[in-house]
């Protein structure tokens, strides 16, 4: 299963973005494909949290096309939503402890952990989450 970041929904969608064209046509890619896509609510609220966002530089968009924007990622009969585990806080205090993540780094820790709880492979543009044990990534605009 492909997890994907944050960062990665943000570039698709920012046309400012130096990374824009790379991730727009791999997110094109996996969203059509047939592996299984998993997005951590995590992901989901903070692409929300960005691309809506008219302090921010770059390309926005208003509530209501993100809004569309995220209901049409979830209309693939590829993507689902990922959730925690039953063992949600041992692998996250893992995460946390072991991987220093203090501060804004705490929520790469939850999806590194729900990322290891679902036996997936994280996507991201992050070099952070290096940081975590156990945590396959992989960066595919690099």
């Amino acid at each position: 299963m492909i997890v994907i970041d944050a960062n990665l929904l943000i570039y698709s969608y920012d046309r400012d973005s130096a990374h824009h064209k790379k991730s727009r046509f791999w997110l094109e890619e996996v969203l059509s494909g047939v592996e299984a896509v998993g997005l951590p609510w995590q992901s989901v609220s903070a692409f929300l949290r960005v691309i809506t966002n008219r302090r921010l530089s770059g390309m926005r968009v208003s509530l209501q096309q993100a809004v569309q924007v995220v209901d049409e990622w979830l209309q693939q009969p590829n993507v689902q939503i990922l959730v925690p585990a039953d063992e949600h806080w041992s692998v996250l205090r893992q995460m946390i402890l072991e991987g220093q993540a203090s501060g804004p780094l705490v929520s790469d820790a939850e999806i590194a952990a729900i990322t290891i709880e679902h036996g997936a492979v994280l996507h991201t543009a992050d070099r952070d989450f290096a940081r975590f044990p156990g945590l396959r990534w992989k960066n595919p605009l690099g």
